[in-house]
């Protein structure tokens, strides 16, 4: 189920800004609600879903999804809170947004629903469908004026696992991201440790 409560409050909860969007980088240093003030300690489990709940709302998944992706990066060789990444960061949805050409996960899955969205020359609008190295998005032609008109004038920062070409409208998956390429803030250990209570 889609979430339509207060993103303000998300980002309160957590202490940073979860979706990309520049009107959530000012908010009040402290938690949302009545008590939100007050000092207290956070036991190590409050530590633990608050990171859970970071990177879950961060990719904007239900605690469903977020589950199975994690059970199947428990079952790669590697380590599970990497995978667990990576497999975030492979999801259409999130690649789009990667490339720096619109504002917000938010907005970049709106485009992927509402069926703007080629993968290798074939339409796909679901926004979890996971891409491999070597994958080409663009846009169908009748959406691309649409687009243009939506685009970032400047480029956000893009990762280097991602090749962009602004004029044709082109995003290219070079390769899996590496730990050391993806989100900084992210403690993944943290959400093994959640899971693995």
């Amino acid at each position: 189920m889609r979430y339509t409560a207060s993103k303000a409050k998300r980002c309160r909860a957590v202490g940073v800004n979860l979706f990309g969007n520049t009107k959530f980088d000012d908010l009040r240093p402290y938690p949302p609600g009545q008590h939100g003030q007050k000092k207290k300690k956070v036991s190590d489990y409050g530590t633990q879903l608050l990171e859970k709940q970071k990177i879950r709302w961060s990719y904007g998944l239900s605690e469903k999804q977020f589950v199975a992706l994690y059970e199947e990066a428990t079952r790669a060789k590697a380590a599970t809170g990497t995978v667990l990444l990576q497999l975030l960061e492979r999801r259409l949805d999130n690649i789009v947004f990667r490339s720096g050409l619109f504002a917000s996960r938010d907005l970049a899955r709106q485009i992927v629903n509402h069926g703007h969205v080629l993968v290798n020359g074939k339409k796909l609008d679901v926004a979890s469908a996971r891409l491999s190295p070597g994958d080409v998005i663009t846009f169908r032609e009748k959406s691309k004026k649409f687009i243009q008109t939506i685009t970032l004038e400047n480029m956000q920062v893009k990762p280097d696992w991602v090749e962009v070409l602004k004029n044709e409208l082109s995003i290219k998956l070079l390769q899996v991201p590496d730990r050391d390429q993806l989100d900084q803030s992210f403690r993944e250990n943290l959400v093994v440790e959640y899971y693995s209570r």
